[in-house]
């Protein structure tokens, strides 16, 4: 099965190095806490693409997160696969709550618990544990795609404002980063919604059938272009059409290259239909076209793609360790830095540098962050131990 973990690790590579790259964006761009880099009628086309690649990282991961569940059961009957995907999503979550809201915050009293992609990601496997142990991969496929084409329907949903059919919706279908006081004077962040991101992974799981080791490579090969091509196809077509399947329609602007802006300009929060569309096609495609890649840049690739969870965990501490050291170096005190109005602590508003310099710190932690990532990726490879499969 070398060929099929090789293809899935590099394309996982790739997409969490990119991912790296809106969150250096986050702490050191200049305008990151006081513009948005998506307006098509302020932003700059690099700026706009820089964190419009972005997107593809999310739903790749939640696909190929599917896929990998699919493969690691496959020799396991459907009760073990189902309590540890669910055993896996618990634990997950509770990383959220504790270790990543501390990463985004640096806030020792946890004013804000931020729920965010390990919280999608964990709420997605439970989600799919569940699913696993009743239903077959194909009826899982359906309802993944099921909830993938049919969750823009609830956009036309009208119920009165936070009552508890509001907060229902938002949390596991329309929300687009919703915060709810807690009893002790907090918030809690509902940054991803549930079930359209779990729709997602389902998807994923159906389509894993087609990396068996039986399966013919060259008919795996050709339904994933074809499939990643339709979705491309149906995108544009859905998006010109400007009605369903994402509750931001384009708009004409000043100058066409800001109108094509706007064409690409998808809502992630919650991810639109056509969100998923345009960014799964392409990574569905590049799947089909890393089946057998053996170059030095898929290899360097795949050395981040083998530890997912690892690197992702790192590099949020990593740049945000670095954010702090820029920070106080540069003058500001230690009042300022921590003030209680920052959203994340040690990123005041009026901090950072142009895009240029956001480009070479980005390079400089992925770069920082290879041996590390090698090390635990060998480790993980020489010693089956049981603790490492959560991590």
């Amino acid at each position: 099965m070398q060929y099929r973990i090789r293809s899935i690790d590099t394309v996982r590579g790739l997409i969490m190095v990119i991912m790296a790259l809106d969150h250096v964006r986050d702490f050191f761009h200049i305008s990151a806490f006081t513009a948005d880099p998506l307006n098509p009628e302020a932003t700059s086309g690099i700026l706009f693409f820089t964190r419009w690649i972005t997107h593809f990282c999310a739903p790749s991961f939640m696909l190929l997160s599917g896929i990998s569940a699919y493969l690691s059961g496959q020799n396991k009957s459907a009760r073990t696969t189902s309590s540890f995907l669910i055993k896996r999503g618990f634990w997950l979550i509770f990383v959220e709550i504790v270790f990543m809201t501390f990463a985004f915050s640096f806030d020792i009293t946890y004013k804000t618990i931020f729920l965010a992609v390990l919280w999608a990601l964990g709420t997605s496997m439970i989600s799919l544990g569940l699913l696993v142990r009743f239903l077959s991969p194909k009826a899982i496929l359906a309802v993944g795609l099921i909830l993938i084409f049919g969750h823009n329907l609830l956009d036309y949903a009208k119920v009165a404002p936070n009552s508890v059919p509001d907060i229902l919706l938002s949390i596991f279908l329309t929300g687009a980063g919703k915060f709810y006081p807690r009893g002790d004077g907090g918030n809690i962040a509902f940054l991803y919604v549930i079930l359209p991101w779990a729709g997602i992974m389902m998807s994923g799981y159906g389509l894993g059938s087609i990396f068996k080791r039986s399966f013919p490579v060259a008919q795996r090969r050709k339904l994933l272009l074809i499939t990643g091509a339709v979705s491309i196809v149906l995108f544009i077509a859905l998006r010109l059409l400007n009605g369903y399947g994402d509750p931001s329609h384009w708009t004409v602007q000043k100058e066409g290259f800001r109108t094509f802006l706007s064409f690409m300009n998808v809502s992630k929060y919650p991810p639109s239909l056509l969100f998923t569309l345009m960014t799964l096609g392409p990574v569905l495609i590049l799947l089909a076209l890393t089946e057998s890649a053996e170059n030095k840049l898929a290899k360097f690739f795949t050395v981040y793609g083998k530890v997912p969870f690892f690197f992702f965990m790192l590099h949020f501490y990593v740049i945000h360790l670095f954010t702090m050291i820029a920070v106080l170096s540069s003058g500001y005190t230690w009042q300022q830095a921590t003030d209680d109005k920052l959203f994340f602590k040690f990123r005041p508003f009026d901090f950072g540098y142009e895009l240029g310099w956001v480009y070479l710190i980005w390079i400089a932690i992925v770069l920082a962050l290879y041996f590390p990532c090698k090390w635990f990726g060998d480790y993980r490879a020489r010693e089956k131990k049981w603790w490492l499969s959560y991590l």
